[in-house]
């Protein structure tokens, strides 16, 4: 059985989910934060280490103002929720171009950064402002400035996730079947699945059936399968 450590969650569908019920976009946001805190209480639940979600790309600011305001206020809004807590279970890091951001969800961020440091349990990253290719040219500029040679180790670890395992499967939901510019260095040997449920949708049940198709796959990192 495969040793499941990391799971990356490309969070689709919140748009569509909505327009299929005659709701606004930001509904379907909503909805996709409640999923959030499903999937993520399942896969603590299930000893996942580390969770990775696509929450907001660097081409997202495409998007209408209003989307994109009511985006940020959920996340401010999750953040909030999640710091009221009594037990805070995940440390939470925040992970993209975040000097971009509004001031108001950089303090947000600040304060969970600030207050779930060091937490042992599950690792959660949200990716904000978030775009694989900047990450990689920034990991590069790093390891310039100082004098260090660019080559694939050097990169790996200079990159935001590179104290952490890579992903060991990245999960689409919404029927789409592509990356999308995340994670694109670290996913050089990740398990890819791409579910057609929108992304409001997912709960426990899709977690279980993730593990269980990450279980069943043969991975060889590019050995020859031993008979």
């Amino acid at each position: 059985m495969n040793s499941l450590k990391h799971i990356a969650f490309i969070m689709d569908g919140n748009g569509r989910w909505a327009t299929a019920r005659g709701l606004k976009r930001a509904e379907g946001h909503r909805a996709g934060v409640e999923a959030l805190k499903r999937v993520l209480e399942a896969c603590s639940a299930r000893r996942v280490a580390v969770v990775s979600v696509f929450a907001f790309s660097t081409e997202n600011w495409k998007r209408p103002k209003a989307e994109i305001g009511a985006i940020f206020s959920l996340i401010g809004e999750l953040n909030d929720q999640y710091l009221a807590k009594e037990n805070l279970s995940f440390a939470v890091n925040f992970f993209g171009g975040i000097e971009a951001l509004p001031e108001s969800v950089r303090r947000s961020v600040e304060r969970v950064r600030e207050r779930t440091k060091g937490k042992r349990g599950m690792i959660v990253n949200v990716m904000i402002n978030y775009g694989g290719r900047a990450e990689i040219a920034a990991a590069a500029n790093k390891l310039a400035a100082l004098g260090k040679p660019i080559d694939e180790e050097g990169l790996l670890r200079s990159l935001y996730t590179g104290y952490l395992p890579e992903p060991d499967i990245i999960v689409r939901t919404a029927g789409e079947r592509r990356l999308s510019n995340f994670m694109i260095y670290q996913c050089a040997y990740s398990e890819l699945l791409f579910l057609d449920k929108l992304w409001p949708d997912m709960n426990a049940s899709d977690v279980d059936a993730i593990i269980a198709e990450y279980n069943g796959r043969d991975r060889r990192f590019g050995n020859i399968k031993k008979d």
